[in-house]
């Protein structure tokens, strides 16, 4: 097999159309209709069979968080958005993703160039000093080309969730807060949190078919709190309640809307509908996702671009423009323009808060929780 590194292809509604018709879009929902089946009743605490392929992937994951211990954030006290800090830890991953990448076992050695760019591009942007659904999705397709490379298999795909994935959202939080990486685009409450989406997909899949917990229970904080450590949907919930007071109502009503459904059955097959749509049917999302030889494009390809700047977080898509809108709104078009518009991130928004608080102020790691009005 050839590999290559890859590369951005969907400028256009219509390469976006080409793309959802395409075997490459078939094998993401495939693979995390898998995964999501495989964890139906199971929790985070469970036992499972870890491979040394996961054991390998997990170890991968915590040098990754090591590399953040490693490098703390610069005094940026002066800004609320994202921490530049954030730029070095990228530029160490980046440097470091070969040798991460040789203590695989089973992955060749010419396959590392293709991974190692699914890799780099799931922490968050370098530019922007933003993260949001599509990073995630490229820590997704970063499994997807483990699995097809035989670094993991099929008697994985339970610890590919609880175990591989879980321990990356895990870091991704100590990378949100260490380096208050901004939401990615403006999409704001259209969300179901700033930054990631999966953990509600797999969450609800955790807890399908549940006796006793249903998905109204999101807005009793003493069963968030008791049943975060086994499922993802509440310790997602949990990690938003610790940053952002008020009810869900107010500022995730995304969530509030969905804790209305009556089943987690319902709750889990509308998530990978919503994935499909939200994530994968967005231009302002896949405009910067990648193709190499493994999710290969099989359509058109963009003229190559001879002079690149490696700080370019605008190259390989267009912007949308107001003529392009039509006089469609956010439920039409999206996450606002692929860029969206800076918001600062839970975390700073939380720091500014606290300094504005009259009298004695506690210093220390602990992050006030944002009130909203």
């Amino acid at each position: 097999m050839s590999f290559h590194p890859p590369r951005k292809v969907i400028l256009t509604k219509e390469q976006l159309e080409h793309f959802q018709a395409s075997e490459a879009h078939k094998n993401i929902i495939s693979y995390i209709e898998t995964l999501n089946a495989a964890v139906v009743g199971v929790k985070l605490t469970d036992d499972c069979v870890e491979s040394p392929g996961v054991k390998a992937v997990v170890a991968v994951l915590d040098q990754v968080e090591e590399i953040a211990k490693a490098t703390p954030p610069v005094d940026n006290k002066a800004s609320r958005f994202g921490n530049p800090a954030f730029k070095t830890f990228y530029d160490k991953v980046a440097e470091n993703a070969s040798s991460l990448h040789a203590t695989l076992p089973e992955l060749p050695g010419e396959a590392i160039p293709e991974l190692a760019v699914y890799f780099g591009e799931s922490w968050g942007n370098r530019t922007r000093i933003d993260y949001g659904s599509g990073m995630e999705l490229n820590f997704l397709c970063w499994l997807i080309c483990l699995e097809r490379l035989g670094v993991v298999q099929e008697s994985d795909h339970v610890a590919l969730v609880i175990r591989v994935f879980w321990r990356y959202v895990q870091v991704m939080r100590v990378l949100q807060s260490t380096y208050w990486l901004e939401p990615a685009g403006s999409h704001g409450v259209w969300g179901l949190d700033d930054y990631h989406f999966l953990p509600f997909l797999f969450g609800s899949a955790q807890l399908r078919g549940h006796k006793y917990i249903k998905p109204k229970s999101i807005h009793d904080r003493d069963i968030v709190d008791e049943y975060a450590k086994h499922y993802m949907y509440f310790a997602c919930i949990k990690f938003i309640n610790s940053v952002k007071t008020a009810s869900l109502r107010w500022h995730s009503p995304m969530l509030d809307d969905i804790s209305a459904v009556k089943t987690w059955d319902k709750v889990n097959s509308g998530m990978v509908k919503m994935f499909q749509a939200e994530v994968l049917g967005k231009l302002p999302v896949m405009q910067h996702f990648l193709f190499g030889s493994i999710l290969a494009w099989d359509g058109p390809l963009p003229p190559e671009r001879e002079e690149v700047e490696q700080d370019d977080g605008h190259w390989g898509h267009a912007h949308a423009h107001r003529a392009d809108l039509s006089g469609a709104g956010q439920r039409e078009v999206g996450w606002g323009d692929c860029c969206g518009i800076p918001v600062p991130s839970v975390f700073a928004a939380a720091e500014a808060e606290k300094r504005r608080q009259p009298g004695p102020r506690l210093v220390g790691a602990g992050i006030r929780a944002v009130p909203f009005d």
